[in-house]
Formats: C-alpha cells, sequence, structure tokens
C-alpha cells in the first residue's frame, strides 16, 4: 500500500531545525491551506487546515536555509498517524502530520534569501528550476 498527499499552502512560522542524538537533521513548519467559496447566499467564505511538516536529512537542511514564515511552498509527503490532543480551553484537536518527500518553493523569496524558486526532494538533490509564472486559484487543476 502507499499513500501520498500534496498540499500548497503558506509557512505559519519560521522552520525549526535540529538533530537527532544520531546527528541526523530534522526540520519542522506549520503549513496553512486555505480555500475560499462563495456560498448559496453570497458571502464570501474561507477555511484553512493546518499541517505539521517534517522534512529529514538534506531536505530539512535545505528547508530550513531557504524557507521563512509567509512563503509559500509546494509539499508532497506521506500523511503520518494523526495525533490527538486537547488544547489549553479543554477543546479536543487533531493534528495532522506529514512527513516531506519533495518541497518546492513558490513565489518570491524574500529579500536577500537568494534564489527565488529552488525544489528540494529526499534523494537529496537540491536544484535550480526555471523561473515560474505566478500562479492563481484558477491554475490550480483540482
Amino acid at each position: 500500500m502507499y499513500q501520498q498527499i500534496t498540499l500548497i499552502g503558506n509557512l505559519g512560522s519560521d522552520p525549526e531545525m535540529r538533530y537527532t542524538p544520531t546527528g541526523v537533521a530534522v526540520t519542522n513548519f506549520s503549513l496553512a491551506v486555505s480555500r475560499s467559496w462563495t456560498g448559496k447566499d453570497g458571502q464570501r467564505q474561507e477555511k484553512t487546515i493546518w499541517f505539521r511538516i517534517n522534512a529529514w536529512d538534506k531536505l530539512a537542511e535545505t528547508a530550513s536555509q531557504y524557507l521563512s514564515k509567509g512563503r509559500q511552498v509546494f509539499v508532497i509527503g506521506e500523511l503520518e498517524e494523526p495525533r490527538t490532543f486537547t488544547d489549553r480551553d479543554g477543546n479536543t484537536r487533531v493534528s495532522l502530520d506529514v512527513r516531506a518527500l519533495t518541497i518546492k518553493f513558490l513565489g518570491r523569496a524574500p529579500e536577500g534569501s537568494g534564489s527565488a524558486n529552488t525544489a528540494a526532494s529526499s534523494g537529496g538533490n537540491s536544484q535550480q528550476s526555471e523561473p515560474s509564472q505566478e500562479m492563481h486559484d484558477e491554475d490550480i487543476p483540482f
């Protein structure tokens, strides 16, 4: 069996990189994936789902180096087992964790951060890509 999830969203915070006791790099960041539509009443509505992204090894190092809060990214990964927890107000919440296999940086890089568009995958290959055109909601095939 195999499962895969594809996400396009914006980082909710700067990535946090650390190393395991065996020296393997791991980077975590939150990703907001939003969807908007017009309801039957004509009012514009929006829904945002948050994901916790985990990147490992070379992909973790690349993500930590080039990503920052607000940056738009395209993530392909595997959905991990959801974690249930209770928030400060006593509400039950679920955390959706994704192990990133590929991260593609979209949009423009913040000033002084190098390349505008970069692709990275867990295979350890980081490469420059052709500058992409601006993406709009109607350009997304799903």
